[in-house]
Parts: C-alpha cells; sequence; structure tokens
C-alpha cells in the first residue's frame, strides 16, 4: 500500500465534507441545475478536480517516452451528470492543451496516460471518457 486518504460527509449533497485530520472541509451543494442552491462544492466538481490533476501526473510521467515536454500541459476534466429514467450515471471527457505540440504526439500521449491514471483505470468500463488534444 502506498497511500491512504478518508473523508467523511454528512447530509450527503447538501451537507459537509471534511478530510480525515482536518485539513480541507467543504460545504456541500446541490447544483442550481438540479434545483439547489448551487452555493457549495459537488461530489461531480470533486472528482473532476482529482481526475485532472492525477491525469496531469499521467501525462508528466510518460510524455518524455512521447517526445513531449509535458510541464506545460494543462489537463481539463468534464465531468457530466446524467440522468435516464430515474438513474444516474456519468461520463467525461479529458481535454489536454500543451503549447508547440505536435497533435498527434499529444494524442498518443493522452491515450497512453489514460492506461496508467488511477482515475482512467477505475472507471473503465463504467464511466464513457473522451480524450482530446488540444
Amino acid at each position: 500500500m502506498a497511500y491512504v486518504t478518508k473523508a467523511t460527509t454528512s447530509g450527503g449533497r447538501n451537507g459537509r465534507a471534511v478530510l480525515d485530520g482536518g485539513g480541507l472541509a467543504l460545504a456541500m451543494a446541490l447544483p442550481k441545475d438540479l434545483g439547489g442552491a448551487g452555493d457549495g462544492h459537488n461530489p461531480e466538481q470533486l472528482f473532476a478536480l482529482g481526475w485532472s490533476s492525477c491525469f496531469g501526473q499521467a501525462i508528466l510521467v510518460l510524455a518524455k517516452k512521447h517526445g513531449l515536454d509535458g510541464q506545460a500541459a494543462k489537463v481539463t476534466c468534464e465531468v457530466t451528470l446524467n440522468i435516464n429514467d430515474g438513474a444516474f450515471s456519468l461520463a467525461a471527457e479529458l481535454k489536454v492543451a500543451l503549447p508547440g505540440a505536435d497533435k498527434a504526439k499529444l494524442q498518443a500521449l493522452i491515450e497512453d496516460a489514460h492506461t496508467i491514471c488511477p482515475y482512467s483505470k477505475a472507471t473503465k468500463g463504467n464511466v464513457p471518457v473522451k480524450l482530446t488534444a488540444v
């Protein structure tokens, strides 16, 4: 085991989420798009933050292999919450911008990073993901 973290939430989407040790605590709120006040954070936002950061690290790890310098890469993770017949599901798009990079090389790097990123591996087969070189 390399690392473990723990968070506890009370009140669900309209509650409070706290990391073990109190290093981060967030007010949670149902988004306005779903009829909530939108005056806090939601799970989809937190998922997008985590995945974009994790994917960015995968880009850094593999960039040299693809002949690119990953230091200037910017990763955007767009998470969509879908509702179909009362059932909820997620979809995502990972967009990577790397100024001056050849698009074909960048796309190959993105696809490679998608194979090692823990978030990508955890969602494989469960969440449709679009990979885009910007």
